[in-house]
């Protein structure tokens, strides 16, 4: 069997999410070693881990703390020593509404900046330093159809957010190249998680599929299939590359 990521290891934020699962269970069967972070559900993180084997650990760490990406580069780092990749795949969506008291206007975008942008600037700050040092390395950021040509109302931090990863990731990949550092956007539609499942509880299943050509979700597991693709060791010249999962949804020209 081949496994192209043999003898890697991968730092994976928000490893206990649908999509995070997945990708941790496709990356060790590609051969990887995965570090699973999570925030407060140890007992699933560490199953998590005992289940895709391939030496994993989970890793605690509050994202929202803006300590808490660098604590956790640490961590892993003391673990792994070399590491090869960092997945930016945490994220949240805090709702708010320009009707809201600006107090709560503020803690909203505030929080969906910590955790969507400040923490994956912050991790990815530590992977480039490490990344120089060791020959190289990939980071993914998981960021969204949300980030491209806005959002709802309800949701716009979450937009602003996920705009603002795809620019580090072209950033990143522009300014460090030269290192032997590669980074890559995903930019998922709709994908059948926990967050869309709330959102079909509220809104019905039809509102969600509205607009979407194809008529269905993307599946966790169709992403991290891409995830493991873009880790690679030949997917170098993929760089920069923003690569949609919407069902023709939205599409660039």
């Amino acid at each position: 069997m081949t496994r192209p990521l043999q003898g890697t290891s991968v730092l994976l934020t928000g490893a206990t999410g649908s999509i995070g699962q997945a990708v941790a269970r496709e990356l060790a069967t590609a051969g990887a070693r995965v570090l699973l972070h999570y925030h407060s559900n140890a007992i699933h993180a560490e199953a998590l881990a005992a289940q895709i084997g391939q030496g994993a650990i989970a890793l605690s760490a509050d994202l929202s703390d803006p300590l808490g990406p660098n604590a956790l580069w640490e961590a892993a780092e003391a673990q792994a020593g070399r590491i090869h990749a960092l997945i930016n795949n945490a994220g949240i969506l805090t709702a708010s509404s320009v009707d809201d008291p600006l107090d709560a206007w503020h803690r909203a975008w505030q929080g969906d900046l910590q955790v969507n942008l400040m923490a994956a600037a912050d991790l990815s700050r530590a992977a480039i330093r490490h990344f120089r040092a060791q020959g190289g390395g990939r980071i993914i950021n998981m960021a969204s159809r949300a980030g491209q040509g806005g959002y709802r109302t309800e949701a716009m931090s979450y937009g602003a957010t996920k705009a603002a990863l795809i620019n580090l990731t072209q950033s990143v990949a522009r300014g460090f190249g030269a290192d032997g550092i590669t980074a890559v956007a995903i930019a998922p539609g709709w994908v059948r998680t926990e967050m869309s499942d709330d959102y079909i509880h509220k809104h019905g299943e039809a509102a969600a599929l509205s607009g979407i050509p194809v008529g269905q979700m993307a599946e966790p597991e169709e992403l991290a299939e891409l995830v493991a693709f873009v880790l690679q060791p030949s997917q170098v010249s993929l760089t920069g590359a923003i690569l949609d999962v919407n069902g023709a949804s939205q599409m660039r020209s």
